[in-house]
């Protein structure tokens, strides 16, 4: 009888040890894919790493850079085999969709991508799947808007120009919008020529303009054009970054890229005890920054609101 319990407990207690056991010392190997050396990756490198050394003291981490675009690299390929990581932290979409194209069944999380469901890395915030998860630098629409009726109280119409790439964002928006009492109205751009009657169809018939970072709309000389057109039209643009501010937009909220880094870092210490990346949800940005361009409020007469200017990172003049 007693002969049969142990063959019963037996192997439940092997599990139990096996679960609580620290992971293989290569599991502790982590390799970081970048493919530029701005501040803002270098900032999320160091937050990714300061929070796994802090529960990881052991922890080895390599760095490897890839050329922009190039989602095979024979050379970096083999050294990245040849480390054998149990992990990889990827800052931006192109270091993210090398590690997901090369290595499937190594866990993945990401850093500072801005749709992670648009470009298909995740199939949604809540339920990442696969093996993938990380920290998003998507704002949330209702932060967004929130701000938004903050600078420009009257606000109930806003305008927002897209592409194919951005579709998929414009009905949920619509119906977070729709919550909050404004009417989003949405404009489908397909090529440069429909900026100006896009734009003349906005003017008299939206409070502001919100902006979607989009790459196939927002390149220098589009930027330029939205910008001026919205300036003279007396539209209030909120911009998708603080880099469009400082061109003329109105204000935009963005990131501090040392928080985003640490919320990738703590999905990989969840990781590195166990858990499964596609199991762990997409985060969004937990410290924001607020910008604004003083010459184009000036400009619009728009007054904005003393706690803003009160907490503003940077005031463009």
């Amino acid at each position: 009888m007693k002969s049969c319990r142990w063959n019963v407990v037996a192997p439940v207690l092997a599990a139990i040890v096996l679960l609580s056991t620290p992971r293989a010392a290569w599991s502790q190997r982590i390799a970081v894919l970048t493919t530029d050396s701005l501040t803002s990756t270098q900032r999320s490198v160091t937050g990714e790493k300061s929070v796994i050394r802090a529960q990881n003291p052991q922890a080895e981490f390599r760095e490897f850079f890839l050329k922009p675009g190039v989602t095979t690299e024979p050379k970096i390929l083999d050294s990245i085999k040849a480390f054998n990581p149990g992990l990889f932290l990827t800052v931006g979409s192109a270091a993210t969709q090398f590690a997901q194209t090369n290595f499937k069944s190594t866990p993945v999380v990401f850093c500072a991508v801005m749709y992670p469901v648009i470009s298909g890395f995740v199939e949604s915030f809540a339920h990442p799947g696969g093996n993938i998860t990380g920290s998003s630098l998507s704002i949330p629409a209702d932060i967004q808007f929130r701000y938004f009726k903050q600078i420009v109280p009257k606000l109930g119409r806003l305008g927002v120009l897209y592409t194919d790439n951005t579709a998929s964002l414009i009905p949920p928006t619509k119906a977070i919008a729709q919550q909050m009492g404004l009417k989003l109205v949405a404009i489908k751009i397909d090529n440069e020529r429909q900026l100006a009657p896009a734009l003349d169809s906005l003017a008299g018939n939206v409070d502001g303009i919100w902006s979607v970072a989009d790459p196939n709309l927002f390149n220098p000389q589009s930027t330029k054009f939205i910008l001026i057109n919205a300036l003279r039209r007396g539209l209030p643009l909120m911009g998708f970054s603080r880099n469009v501010v400082e061109s003329g937009a109105l204000f935009a909220l963005d990131f501090d890229y040392k928080a985003i880094g640490r919320q990738a870092g703590e999905l990989a210490n969840q990781i590195l005890i166990g858990a499964s990346a596609g199991s762990l949800s997409v985060t969004t940005p937990d410290i924001i920054w607020f910008h604004y361009n003083e010459k184009t409020a000036q400009h619009m007469s728009i007054t904005i609101p003393q706690e803003l200017v009160a907490i503003a990172k940077e005031v463009y003049r």
